[in-house]
């Protein structure tokens, strides 16, 4: 029998570059949204931590949707805003008839997703350090130490996650 060897751990910190490039390319296309509009048929699904300690949500919805939240930029939403220099999305929305601003960090982002052309994106928890406003907005390659201390694992949610299916949502083929 042969026994494989575990693979050796990198002294890179590929999973976390790894997490910023897909990061950024939500990112991007949230700028390009909040310049130019959604072009066509495109439309995105933003899931967030409303328990992130700087998300700011209405009351009522924090109260609703006490861990993570799931919404949608299509036809009605306002002052889309991405500041990479305080690392956080801000976009008006109506819930129930009531106009409220969310505010967003990029650390509390766990999904990204644009149905019209099935790009999708997951991202995994961020230490402070990761999600603050500099590792976000920087454009530069840089050289980089690889972290010292283990991540802590993520906190369990204290209720069952909630599975909600797309499949109402989704456009379906036409008959002729």
């Amino acid at each position: 029998m042969s026994e494989q060897a575990p693979p050796p751990e990198s002294l890179l910190p590929y999973d976390r570059w790894t997490e910023e490039a897909m990061r950024n390319v939500a990112l991007r296309a949230l700028e390009f949204a909040a310049r130019n509009g959604l072009p066509g048929e495109h439309h995105f699904y933003l899931t967030f931590r409303t328990d992130h300690p700087d998300t700011k949500v209405p009351g009522h919805l924090k109260a609703r949707y006490p861990q993570e939240m799931t919404i949608v930029l299509q036809h009605q939403f306002w002052d889309l805003k991405v500041d990479r220099a305080e690392a956080k999305i801000s976009v008006g929305l109506s819930f129930g008839g009531v106009a409220s601003t969310l505010v967003i960090p990029f650390a509390a982002l766990v999904a990204f997703w644009d149905p019209h052309v099935r790009v999708g994106l997951r991202f995994g928890e961020t230490s402070a350090a990761e999600g603050d406003a500099e590792a976000m907005a920087d454009q530069v390659e840089e050289e980089e130490a690889p972290p010292s201390l283990p991540e802590a694992p993520a906190p369990k949610p204290e209720t069952p996650a909630q599975v909600v299916s797309l499949d109402a949502f989704r456009r379906r083929p036409t008959r002729e």
